[in-house]
C-alpha cells in the first residue's frame, strides 16, 4: 500500500473551518484565531502562538495561531486578521484548512549566525525568500534582524543579502540608458528633499521613478509625506503609465513586488528602533536595482544626534554602500551633509508636506536649508547623470526651481497619481517656550523625532511639530521653540509629559525646559 503525504491530501479530507472577519488589524503579519475547543486544535494538537498553514481553494498562507476563549468564535469557525484574509482573497461564508506549517529549515543558519557564524549566499537567499513568503513570524524576523545588526555582517554577507532581496521580487527595466534615483538614509529630521530632487530632474528631462519607504525609526518617511499629497499605493503597471507620461513617480514600495521581502523587515524594525548598517544598505541598494536605478545619489547626514554620528561611521557606511552597488554595475555617489540640526520647519508627513511645498511654490516663508539641500543633490545628481552639466548642476537646477518648471512638473506627477491635494493640519496644537534667554548651541535631532512620534506621528499624518530655533539664534524668555501638533488631546498631553523631563534645545551653557506659553 503507498503512502500519501500529509500535503498531498485532497482538500475534502481534512476539516474545514468556516472562515470569519473579525476585524483585528495586524499589518503584515497573518494570524488566525480558533476556539479553544475546535476539534481542528485538538486533532493537531496546537497551541496557542504555533505557526500553521491556512488554505483556502488554491491560496495558502502560514499564520500564527491564537486561541481565544469561548465568546469569540464557534468551535467550528477560524477567524482571520484583517491581513490574512486579504491574502487568502476569502469572502463571507467561505470555508478553510488549517493544518501544521512546513518545517522552517532557514532558521537553522539564522540561529548559526547568533552564534557567531557566517551566513552563505545560499543560506540568505533561503532566509529571505520565507520572509517574503510571509512563513517568517515578527519574533523569528526580530532574531534574524538582531543577529546581523552590530557590525556582524561583513560586505561578502551584505552583497549577499542584497542578491537575495532582488531576486525575492521583481526588477524592471524602463529600456533607458540612465534612469536617476536618490536616497538618504535619515537620521534627520524633516530632510524631505527627495520630492524636490525628483521634481527637479525629472523637469531636467531625465527619468526618475522613486519608489520610497515609510518611517522605520522616524516620525515621517517620503511615502508617509507624499501620502498626504497624492497616491502613493501603486502597483507596478499604474507606476509605468506615470513614468512614461511624467518621466518620474512617488510611489511607496510597499505596494510594489520590488524587494517584497525588505518591507517585512521594515515593520519589524520600525517598534525595534533597529536600524543596522548591513541592513540599511541591503535594504536602500535592493529597491534602488529592482526599480531600475542606474545611477544613484545617496545622502548621507552627519552629526552628533544623526543615525550617522562620526566621520569614521561614516566612512565605513560609504565604504559598504559603494562596494555592493559596484557588484551590482549600480553607478553610486555617496555625498556627507550636515547633520547637526533639523532640516525645515516641520516633523511630521503634513508638516514636511507644507516645507515641501512652500520650496516648490517659491513661497517667501520656505525653509531656506531644505530649500539649499535639495538643490545641492539635484545639482550633483543632474552633474552625475549628464556629464555635459559638469560644474553647472546647481545652476541649472536653481533655474528649474526658480522658474517654476519643477513645481509644474511636481503638480503633473501628481496628477497622474491621481491628484494634488493640501496636506492636512491638526485640530490640537501646544506652544514650548524657553524658560530662559541665551543662545541656541546644540538641538537634539533624536528627542525632537520622539516627540514627533509620541504627538502622533505618522500614523497621524498632521502630528509632529514645528521648530521655531536654528542653532545659533538668540532667544529671549517666552519666546517659542517648539509647537508640538497632534490629532488628538491625549496624543498631545503624552508628547508634553515626555518634553518635562527631556530637554530639547542648549541655551549657553544652560539647559532650557520648554515652558507652555
Amino acid at each position: 500500500m503507498s503512502h500519501v503525504p500529509a500535503d498531498g491530501l485532497a482538500a475534502a479530507s481534512r476539516p474545514l473551518l468556516k472562515a470569519r472577519r473579525i476585524g483585528i488589524e495586524t499589518s503584515q503579519e497573518f494570524v488566525v484565531y480558533m476556539h479553544r475547543d475546535c476539534q481542528v486544535c485538538r486533532a493537531e494538537g496546537f497551541e496557542a502562538l504555533a505557526r500553521v498553514q491556512v488554505r483556502a481553494g488554491d491560496r495558502s498562507i502560514v499564520a500564527t495561531l491564537n486561541v481565544v476563549d469561548p465568546g469569540l468564535l464557534s468551535v467550528g469557525e477560524a477567524g482571520l486578521s484583517n491581513s490574512a484574509w486579504r491574502a487568502l482573497g476569502l469572502r463571507s461564508g467561505d470555508a478553510v484548512t488549517v493544518t501544521h506549517a512546513p518545517a522552517l529549515d532557514s532558521m537553522s543558519p539564522v540561529r548559526a549566525k547568533i552564534y557567531g557564524h557566517r551566513l552563505e549566499d545560499a543560506d540568505l537567499r533561503h532566509i529571505v525568500a520565507d520572509i517574503a513568503a510571509g512563513h517568517y513570524p515578527d519574533t523569528h524576523i526580530a532574531a534574524f534582524l538582531a543577529a546581523c545588526a552590530g557590525g556582524r555582517m561583513d560586505v561578502q554577507e551584505t552583497i549577499g543579502l542584497t542578491r537575495a532581496m532582488v531576486d525575492a521580487g521583481e526588477v524592471i527595466d524602463w529600456g533607458r540608458e540612465v534612469v536617476a534615483d536618490k536616497h538618504c538614509v535619515g537620521g534627520l529630521p524633516g530632510n524631505r528633499t527627495t520630492p524636490i530632487v525628483v521634481a527637479i530632474v525629472t523637469a531636467a528631462g531625465l527619468t526618475m521613478p522613486k519608489t520610497s519607504s515609510r518611517a522605520i525609526t522616524s516620525p515621517a518617511g517620503t511615502a508617509d509625506v507624499m501620502e498626504t499629497l497624492t497616491t502613493v499605493a501603486l502597483d507596478v503597471p499604474a507606476m509605468r503609465r506615470v513614468v512614461e507620461r511624467e518621466g518620474g513617480c512617488f510611489v511607496w514600495g510597499g505596494a510594489l513586488s520590488l524587494s517584497p521581502a525588505d518591507d517585512m523587515l521594515i515593520r519589524v524594525e520600525r517598534p525595534l528602533d533597529l536600524d543596522s548598517d548591513a541592513q540599511l544598505v541591503a535594504s536602500v541598494l535592493s529597491k534602488k536595482i529592482a526599480a531600475g536605478a542606474t545611477h544613484a545619489v545617496i545622502d548621507v547626514p552627519v552629526g552628533p544626534t544623526a543615525k550617522v554620528r562620526t566621520e569614521a561611521d561614516f566612512r565605513c557606511l560609504e565604504s559598504m554602500l559603494v562596494q555592493v552597488a559596484a557588484v551590482f554595475g549600480l553607478h553610486l555617489k555617496v555625498m556627507r551633509t550636515v547633520g547637526t540640526q533639523p532640516v525645515g520647519h516641520g516633523i511630521g508627513p503634513a508638516l514636511e508636506a507644507h516645507d515641501v511645498l512652500a520650496v516648490l511654490r517659491g513661497a517667501p516663508d520656505a525653509p531656506a536649508d531644505l530649500r539649499q539641500r535639495a538643490l545641492a543633490l539635484a545639482g550633483v545628481l543632474l552633474e552625475f547623470c549628464q556629464p555635459s552639466l559638469a560644474g553647472r548642476g546647481l545652476d541649472e537646477a536653481t533655474r528649474l526651481l526658480d522658474s517654476g518648471a519643477a513645481w509644474a512638473r511636481f503638480q503633473a506627477i501628481c496628477e497622474a497619481q491621481g491628484g494634488l491635494r493640501e496636506p492636512p493640519v491638526a485640530p490640537w496644537r501646544h506652544v514650548v517656550a524657553a524658560e530662559a534667554a541665551g543662545r541656541v548651541q546644540a538641538i537634539d535631532s533624536r528627542l525632537l523625532a520622539r516627540v514627533a512620534k509620541l504627538a502622533g506621528a505618522p500614523a497621524s499624518p498632521a502630528a509632529g511639530l514645528e521648530l521655531h530655533v536654528r542653532l545659533g539664534d538668540r532667544v529671549r524668555v517666552g519666546q517659542p521653540l517648539i509647537t508640538v501638533h497632534a490629532d488628538a488631546p491625549g496624543e498631545l498631553a503624552y508628547a508634553l509629559q515626555y518634553l518635562d523631563g527631556h530637554p530639547l534645545v542648549d541655551l549657553a551653557d544652560e539647559t532650557v525646559v520648554g515652558a507652555v506659553a
